[in-house]
């Protein structure tokens, strides 16, 4: 392990108020791995090897159907982690397919050593089940979003919660946010252009510019 890893893993949120004792097993249980855009770190449905912890970079968090149809999960970056509860699970396999979106630096640590940690480690303990509470209440609004809200509902709220501090929305692509709030992307081009013929938003190149924030606030309730 680099001498520094007690250090480095300090900076990881999850981490950072764990005692010098929890760090120093933390150290000597992993390994640090390094990915590029676009590399698929996991798949879903194969054998879990080991759960994860993001140092630097950005990964997304999706399943794919039997048809190739994506839902996005997440988009996790640096002090967040994946694929904490398959080493605690029988079946033991990974809930879900996870790729880097930019460059990144993860902590892996190996099921069973991820386990022996967590049982002997009562502060860790503690950390892993805030982040298993933290997981359930997202995965619980996602839910009730795709159950509960249409489709002009989800998009109004994708883009109030994804807009920059000058109400524009770059980056993202039509399959990438129909992949994001459970449809596809004519879905998303014709709602879109409803919200533009609203006059709630503009469709620029590339960019999406909001107009009038409380009416997609209305739109989102629907």
């Amino acid at each position: 392990m680099p001498s520094d890893s007690v250090q480095d893993l300090r900076r990881i949120v999850l981490f950072r108020d764990l005692s010098a004792d929890a760090l120093a097993r933390l150290a000597a249980a992993g390994v640090w791995r390094s990915y590029k855009p676009g590399d698929v770190i996991i798949f879903q449905d194969e054998a879990s090897q080991a759960a994860y912890f993001i140092l630097e970079g950005q990964v997304r968090v999706y399943r794919l159907s039997p048809q190739g149809r994506e839902q996005v999960l997440a988009r996790l970056g640096p002090g967040q982690s994946f694929n904490i509860v398959p080493p605690f699970l029988d079946s033991g396999v990974n809930h879900a397919t996870v790729s880097a979106i930019s460059a990144v630096t993860l902590y892996a640590v190996p099921d069973r050593a991820f386990r022996r940690l967590v049982a002997h480690c009562p502060e860790l303990a503690q950390v892993v089940l805030a982040e298993f509470a933290a997981r359930l209440d997202h995965l619980t609004g996602l839910v009730e979003s795709l159950s509960l809200h249409t489709v002009r509902g989800r998009l109004a709220r994708f883009l109030l919660d994804h807009a920059q501090d000058d109400d524009a929305i770059g980056r993202w692509t039509q399959e990438e946010i129909a992949a994001h709030i459970g449809t596809v992307r004519d879905m998303v081009n014709r709602n879109l252009r409803a919200l533009a013929d609203a006059e709630l938003i503009r469709l620029e190149r590339n960019v999406i510019v909001l107009l009038d924030r409380a009416g997609l606030e209305a739109e989102a309730e629907e």
